[in-house]
């Protein structure tokens, strides 16, 4: 049986180390917003990425492309099935990364609520799939 307090914390710590596509579109669209991590492969990068992304497939070379250890760190892969942002988070706060986030839904969910990304044609979005996003009113 679990009580309030266990369910609270729990929750808490959830919202504390995740976010979703469109809280973290809303903190991009109303500053810098964090920084976004990409630890997929050199191929699926150039296939799309999240604007303004970093591309760290090697999490051992962070201290080189993510100099900062306070700066606001959200980390992502390809999706729901991959734990690829999972490690590359632990990781990262293993070498003393101080905030970091997982992108929960990965690039795959970005994509489908119908956020911009930039691919070998220059940027671009799709319409976000009605199964996870309201369609454009």
């Amino acid at each position: 049986m679990q009580t309030t307090t266990t369910a609270v914390q729990f929750f808490a710590a959830k919202l504390a180390f995740e976010t979703d596509p469109a809280d973290l579109a809303a903190a991009r669209a109303s500053g810098p917003g964090p920084v976004v991590v990409d630890v997929r492969s050199e191929e699926a990068w150039l296939q799309g990425h999240l604007p303004r992304a970093v591309h760290l497939p090697d999490v051992t070379r962070a201290a080189e492309v993510l100099p900062d250890r306070d700066a606001d760190l959200v980390v992502h892969c390809w999706g729901p099935g991959c734990n690829g942002s999972t490690k590359a988070a632990l990781a990262l706060v293993e070498l003393g990364y101080r905030h970091v986030r997982e992108l929960i839904g990965g690039y795959e969910y970005w994509v489908r609520e119908g956020f911009a990304v930039v691919g070998p044609e220059g940027r671009r979005r799709q319409s976000p799939d009605p199964l996870t996003a309201p369609a454009p009113g």
